[in-house]
């Protein structure tokens, strides 16, 4: 029997944005399926890819994007650095790739409860010193959101996980080419949060 054709993307956002939620949903209630990953799934895809979404994580070994959201090959493209943290170039240019090569119409940037590299990042900040190696070019990154989330009531890494999170997601939406899509409808760029306590994400910003 032929290899069965990839499935096309969902045609709106939207739609996949409720397909993200729900493998989440799954995962969280011990319901999770494994879709997508058998042999045939892997001959099928061989040729083409149609992921539904991008997700931009943390490098956090408790939250690989493809079992916290219940997927299989070919339905994310995944993208992770410490604390999802932008830069000027790689990262952005793989962002923008899968709307503009890929048809991909989400984008989710998702941060996570008790992140070690906002943790790192606080404790550098406050001791006013400077992270070894190229460590340090994480904490400057995540220095806007400490001075959002410092003045705030509550857990300070939990607020600056959210802060930052918000911020990446304007920075993202507000890049010319993904704005292009955004105008067009053809792309939602969303925030969630990852909690390790439940395996639940929830959408923020």
């Amino acid at each position: 029997m032929p290899p069965t054709a990839p499935p096309e993307p969902p045609i709106t956002p939207d739609d996949a944005l409720k397909l993200l939620i729900a493998g989440n949903e799954r995962w969280a209630s011990g319901q999770i399926t494994h879709p997508h990953q058998s042999v045939e799934r892997r001959v099928a895809l061989a040729d083409a890819q149609h992921p539904f979404a991008t997700i931009f994580s943390c490098i956090d070994s408790r939250l690989p994007p493809e079992v916290v959201f219940d997927q299989g090959l070919g339905d994310l493209a995944v993208i992770r650095t410490g604390a999802h943290v932008l830069d000027e170039g790689v990262v952005l240019g793989s962002l923008e790739f899968s709307p503009d090569h890929l048809g991909t119409p989400l984008i989710l940037i998702m941060g996570h409860q008790r992140c070690g590299a906002v943790t790192a990042a606080i404790h550098a900040i406050q001791a006013g010193g400077t992270a070894p190696g190229h460590i340090q070019a994480i904490v400057d990154a995540l220095r806007p959101a400490y001075d959002v989330a410092v003045g705030e009531a509550g857990d300070l890494v939990d607020n600056m996980v959210r802060a930052h999170t918000k911020l990446t997601v304007q920075r993202v939406r507000s890049e010319p080419l993904i704005e292009q899509f955004l105008t067009r409808g053809e792309l939602v760029v969303a925030g969630g949060y990852y909690s390790l306590d439940t395996g639940a994400v929830t959408l923020i910003g």
